[in-house]
């Protein structure tokens, strides 16, 4: 006979309430960070135009891409914490996920058109402006740093934040790599300079996106978590009181800080059925930070399951 135990585990919710609440108070300084950036890159364009710098256009269009990509991670973060309805019984949180992919294409569409851009410059070198650009390029460096650190907190526990953290860092880098180079071409006359840093910047962009859009699609085609180990989750499961085997065990993310689990376990002598379940889902809680998991309980053994063949889904 078995059993369908679809566990309300209010209980766990004590035990992994910090990895959701880094968008809870992350809202202002989503706030901050959109606002500061939005008013500096609009200006660094300008500046970038008026000054003829392709490396201060290149930052501006990073900072843009990032604003964007701000704007997409609150908005994603805003919609995880909706409540469930009708057909959506999840609620919105795989938002977050395809928040977090949607920004990483948006960045790697913005390097295509820099680089081509720079391309074409060291054909044609243009005189600029190396007082305006390191000026300008300096206050970038101020305004991403202290963006950059309002999410530092969140940024260990949440995929979308992490993604926010690392834009702001990298333009801080960037930004200083602008100030450098337009100092050595004021002191050397180098003009080729500007281009050949707006594709290191471009460079920069690619390296710190990849492993964003790697995990984002990793996250979006229902992949187990990136720290989670699966086998380890089959080997604790099977090592529990009473269990003789695990099987149609699935793991994926709900959003970029929730991980469900359903699984079916073989348990034929079944003992203190509620108490079981209780410790099995407090412990893959504690353990591995699975806070919704869904155990299915079968005392019949494995040929009695139409879903125990490892090549069924």
């Amino acid at each position: 006979m078995a059993q369908d135990h679809h566990h309300q585990h209010g209980h766990d919710h004590g035990h992994h309430h910090h990895h959701h609440h880094a968008p809870a108070d992350m809202g202002r300084a989503f706030a901050i960070g959109v606002a500061l950036n939005t008013a500096f890159s609009v200006a660094e364009a300008g500046a970038g135009l008026w000054s003829g710098s392709l490396a201060l256009l290149a930052d501006a269009g990073h900072n843009l891409s990032d604003v964007l990509s701000l704007i997409l991670a609150w908005g994603a973060a805003v919609l995880a914490k909706r409540a469930p309805t009708g057909r959506r019984t999840y609620g919105l949180r795989k938002a977050t996920i395809l928040a977090s992919l949607a920004n990483a294409v948006l960045l790697l569409v913005a390097v295509g058109v820099i680089a081509s851009e720079a391309v074409r410059r060291f054909s044609a070198p243009a005189e600029l402006e190396t007082g305006v650009v390191m000026l300008v390029a300096g206050i970038g460096v101020a305004i991403n740093t202290a963006t950059a650190l309002l999410f530092l907190r969140g940024s260990q526990s949440d995929l979308n934040v992490r993604g926010a953290f690392l834009h702001m860092a990298s333009d801080a880098a960037i930004s200083l790599a602008v100030v450098v180079g337009a100092a050595v071409i004021a002191a050397t006359g180098l003009l080729w300079l500007d281009p050949a840093l707006s594709l290191a910047i471009g460079a920069v962009i690619v390296l710190g996106t990849w492993s964003l859009l790697r995990d984002s699609v990793d996250l979006a085609l229902d992949a187990a978590p990136r720290g989670v180990d699966v086998t380890e989750v089959r080997r604790w499961l099977e090592a529990l009181p009473g269990v003789e085997e695990v099987h149609d065990l699935h793991i994926w993310a709900m959003s970029t800080t929730e991980t469900a689990l359903t699984a079916h376990v073989i348990r034929p002598a079944n003992v203190e059925p509620d108490r079981f379940l209780h410790d099995a889902c407090d412990g893959l809680a504690r353990r591995f930070h699975i806070g919704h998991a869904t155990l299915q309980v079968e005392t019949s053994g494995a040929h009695a399951c139409r879903l125990a063949p490892a090549e069924v889904v």
